[in-house]
């Protein structure tokens, strides 16, 4: 089963928008006093039997059952004889948000995410349809939603053929709404095989990516470019009471000028990728948690470069294109030689060009840490028979030298402890 996910500007007109309005409002409500239950529910139980709690805390039965997701569709379901306002949405959509909560505390243990919050208007933001019918929904540039009607819709491209519509989201944007659609097709679509021209790829802050080929490209600098009017923006905040229109017009403001950088930043990665494709049968990379770098001392400049967010966008583009995509381990990459398999030191961040004494081999830093990476991933490559070809890649017609350089174990002669950004910032131009 393959599933994707479209996306479309929406053109609403005013009755719609109210709608929209009123049902995000309603699923803001479910939402919080759903969680407020579940919160009760625990709060009740987190005091030892002979004491009390040092706060005030809602009393509940101790035979009280736990108000997970049956549950609190079953109470939502007889809350709508009491509150006429909860039958004027649609009954899944409100389901979907008790859903999506259960899904919230089960992500805290499975993933280690946070405690779910509060809601204000802010913040719920999206509703979704998850079960659209199979009647007619499209008539050129409109859609046919449950309550909403046939709404206009900029049809940027073509639904494939063979896909049929099984959800459709609402989203609420500072510029303006969107509609989600999740398309499914019943057909199974194998993996990309490893053959063509390898290219393994380093990231960095100094030059955003550098190839094995000698290819560099320079960091862009999304939120610098417009930090200033940001800034201005933002210290106008202070001036503006709380609750009040004029408030809520800036945070606007804001809002549509961080779209801005985040629409900039997914366009220049998608841009991006596609290019690495276009001369790649292979494409290699580190498996770095750039988490780690947020943390740093460069955590601005690694969140406005969006790493993560590439390295999916690039693994997507690899598949929709066919192209073999893997990642290999990020360890010395930047302290072996390329060529010779030459253990080089550890390089200072200044030092921006790689020399080997033993082979005379010299580059530029980011580049032989790209080669590294392509070698280790051909190696990898190489240790598994491709299916549907029947034979062995051959690596040394594609490595660089007469082996495969940066694949060893001669430098794992030291466990010690190594701090994850130390490499984050060792990227240079050619």
């Amino acid at each position: 089963m393959l599933s994707l996910t479209y996306e479309y500007k929406a053109n609403p007109t005013p009755e719609q928008v109210q709608i929209i309005e009123h049902t995000l409002t309603v699923c803001r409500k479910v939402w919080n006093f759903a969680l407020r239950e579940r919160k009760d529910w625990l709060n009740s139980r987190k005091c030892q039997l002979n004491a009390c709690s040092i706060e005030s805390e809602y009393i509940m039965p101790a035979d009280a059952p736990y108000p997970n997701y049956a549950a609190q569709c079953k109470s939502l379901t007889q809350a709508k004889s009491k509150f006429p306002e909860l039958a004027t949405v649609n009954a899944q959509v409100l389901q979907q948000v008790l859903r999506k909560l259960e899904t919230a505390f089960v992500d805290m243990k499975r993933k280690g995410m946070g405690f779910p919050r509060f809601k204000n208007r802010y913040r719920m933001r999206s509703f979704v349809y998850p079960q659209m019918g199979s009647c007619q929904l499209i008539q050129g540039n409109q859609i046919k939603l449950p309550q909403l009607g046939w709404m206009e819709y900029v049809k940027s491209r073509e639904i494939p053929d063979g896909f049929v519509i099984k959800q459709a989201r609402i989203v609420r944007k500072a510029s303006g709404y969107f509609v989600q659609l999740t398309l499914e097709c019943d057909v199974s679509v194998p993996d990309p095989i490893p053959d063509g021209h390898p290219i393994g790829i380093d990231l960095g802050l100094d030059k955003f990516v550098a190839t094995s080929n000698g290819d560099v490209v320079d960091r862009p600098r999304f939120l610098s470019s417009l930090h200033r009017k940001l800034k201005l923006l933002q210290r106008r905040l202070k001036t503006k009471k709380k609750g009040s229109n004029n408030r809520h017009k800036l945070n606007r403001k804001i809002a549509r000028l961080h779209q801005r950088i985040s629409d900039t930043r997914k366009d220049w990665h998608f841009k991006l990728a596609n290019s690495l494709c276009e001369s790649a049968g292979m494409i290699f990379v580190e498996d770095i948690d750039f988490r780690a770098w947020a943390k740093g001392l460069f955590g601005k400049q690694t969140l406005d470069a969006g790493f993560g967010q590439f390295l999916s966008i690039l693994k997507f583009v690899c598949w929709k294109r066919g192209v073999y995509f893997a990642s290999v381990d990020k360890n010395y990459t930047s302290q072996v030689c390329p060529q010779c398999d030459a253990h080089t030191g550890k390089k200072e961040l200044k030092d921006r060009v790689h020399s080997c004494l033993s082979c005379g081999y010299t580059t530029q830093r980011d580049v032989a840490a790209a080669q590294i990476v392509r070698n280790r991933g051909l190696l990898a490559v190489s240790q598994v028979e491709l299916s549907g070809v029947g034979r062995i890649l051959d690596v040394k017609e594609n490595a660089c030298g007469d082996g495969l350089t940066g694949t060893g174990n001669c430098l794992v002669k030291s466990q010690r402890d190594r701090k994850k950004s130390g490499e984050a910032r060792l990227k240079s131009a050619s």
